[in-house]
C-alpha cells in the first residue's frame, strides 16, 4: 500500500537550518522513495513500510541531535499511484 506523509520538523534552537537541511537530505537519499520540500513542509511518497521505517531512523536521528524539536506528521493513503504526475487518493471501495 502507498502512503503519503507530509512532515513539518521544527528544532528549537537559534540556528534550527542546518538540522531542518540535515534532516531533508537523509530523506532524500532514500531512491525507493519520491521526496519533495517546499517552504513549509516536506512531502514523502511510497510504500508504507518503507515510508514509516525511513521516518523512524530519520526521526530517531534529527530528535536525538537536537536540543528539542517539534515534528508535525500527516498521514494520507492508500494511494492509487505514486509514480507519473500525480498522487490521489484510492477510490473508496464500494
Amino acid at each position: 500500500m502507498d502512503v503519503a506523509v507530509e512532515i513539518s520538523f521544527y528544532p528549537l534552537r537559534q540556528d534550527y537550518l542546518p538540522a531542518i537541511r540535515r534532516f531533508i537530505g537523509r530523506l532524500q537519499a532514500t531512491a525507493q522513495l519520491r521526496v519533495e520540500s517546499t517552504s513549509l513542509s516536506t512531502q514523502i511518497v511510497g510504500e508504507y513500510d518503507l515510508v514509516m521505517q525511513l521516518l523512524t531512523r530519520e526521526l530517531r536521528e534529527a530528535l536525538g541531535a537536537a536540543a528539542r524539536s517539534v515534528a508535525i506528521l500527516k498521514v494520507m493513503g492508500p494511494l492509487e499511484e505514486c509514480a507519473g504526475a500525480g498522487v490521489r487518493p484510492a477510490a473508496p471501495a464500494n
